[in-house]
């Protein structure tokens, strides 16, 4: 319960943080915001990604969820961005070096996406099931459906989504803070 409690509060820093960037705010609340998240984009995607990495290794080491290919694939994308980002607040990295990184980062979390998308489906659609997993450890195991919606694969989607959102607000930024990013000039 704990795991999809963050990740509702994931959930809805993505969608104010969306809502910012979808509206021109001149320099009002949803100015602050974005820029707040451009200084201090190290320091979210290591929340978001270090919590999803922690989770996992708990789920699998304590709770005996057994991971499965999937399951791995999606680790393979977070568990860098997690190391990347520690190294980035540890470096004290400015904005122009994260911008340097964010390409990086974007490109694991967007292929995190998709393999979280294509496994959170799976748990709702078993027979669209095309033996990429094993039978003992199967990728349509739903381990827990928390709200009705959230299992493990939906929460990676919700970290994947919220580090993609952080990295676009580095990446459509520029050098000068009074500049803010909208997604209407993506």
């Amino acid at each position: 319960m704990f795991s999809a409690l963050l990740a509702v509060g994931a959930i809805a820093g993505l969608m104010v943080l969306l809502a910012c960037l979808l509206v021109r705010a001149g320099g009002g609340f949803g100015a602050s915001l974005v820029a707040v998240v451009r200084e201090n984009a190290m320091k979210f995607t290591l929340l978001l990604a270090g919590t999803a990495m922690a989770g996992s290794l708990y789920f699998s080491e304590a709770a005996n969820y057994a991971p499965c290919k999937l399951c791995w694939y999606q680790r393979i994308c977070m568990y860098p961005i997690a190391i990347v980002s520690l190294v980035g607040v540890i470096r004290r990295e400015s904005s122009p070096k994260v911008r340097m990184l964010a390409p990086y980062v974007m490109t694991l979390s967007v292929m995190g996406m998709c393999v979280s998308t294509y496994h959170y489906v799976l748990e709702w659609f078993p027979q669209l099931e095309t033996s990429v997993c094993s039978l003992d450890v199967p990728c349509t195991t739903v381990w827990f459906r928390e709200f009705g919606f959230l299992t493990l694969p939906g929460m990676a989607w919700v970290t994947f989504a919220s580090v993609s959102a952080v990295m676009f607000v580095v990446l459509r930024s520029t050098d000068d803070p009074g500049s803010e990013p909208t997604i209407e000039g993506a």
